[in-house]
This record gives structure tokens, sequence and C-alpha cells, in this order.
């Protein structure tokens, strides 16, 4: 690179400007389907179902073992 004399091109320039380049990545799949399905009102829902279902199918297990143990 020449000096910095009259006429020449300042490519130093770009070190003082103070540019920024950090640009934050989108999201991805995953975490735009954790963000849809898990947070908020829909995140409620999502999570009360869940747990009903559990213990739903808790109850028919403990049901169909119970059955096949105190069937003698």
């Amino acid at each position: 690179m020449e000096t910095n004399s009259a006429g020449s091109v300042q490519y130093d320039r770009w070190n003082d400007d103070n540019i920024n380049m950090d640009v934050e990545p989108s999201p991805s799949t995953a975490r735009r389907i954790y963000n849809r399905v898990c947070v908020g009102s829909t995140g409620m829902v999502v999570k009360t179902a869940a747990a009903i279902a559990a213990l739903v199918s808790i109850y028919i297990i403990g049901y169909i073992t119970g059955y096949y143990v105190h069937r003698c």
C-alpha cells in the first residue's frame, strides 16, 4: 500500500469507521418450532394436553397390568 499523500486513496479509512458486521442469524427450524409450540398461551395448551395424555396413558397401563396380575 502507498502512504497517505495527496491524491492517494486512504485504505485505512475502513479501520476508523467502526462498522459492525455482526448480523444475527435467522433461528433454526427447531428453534422456530419450539418458539411457536412451547412459548405463550399455545405452549400452556400443549403442556396441559401432554400432561393429561401422560396421566391417561399411565392409568391405562396400570389398569392393564392390574388386570393381568389379579386375573388368577
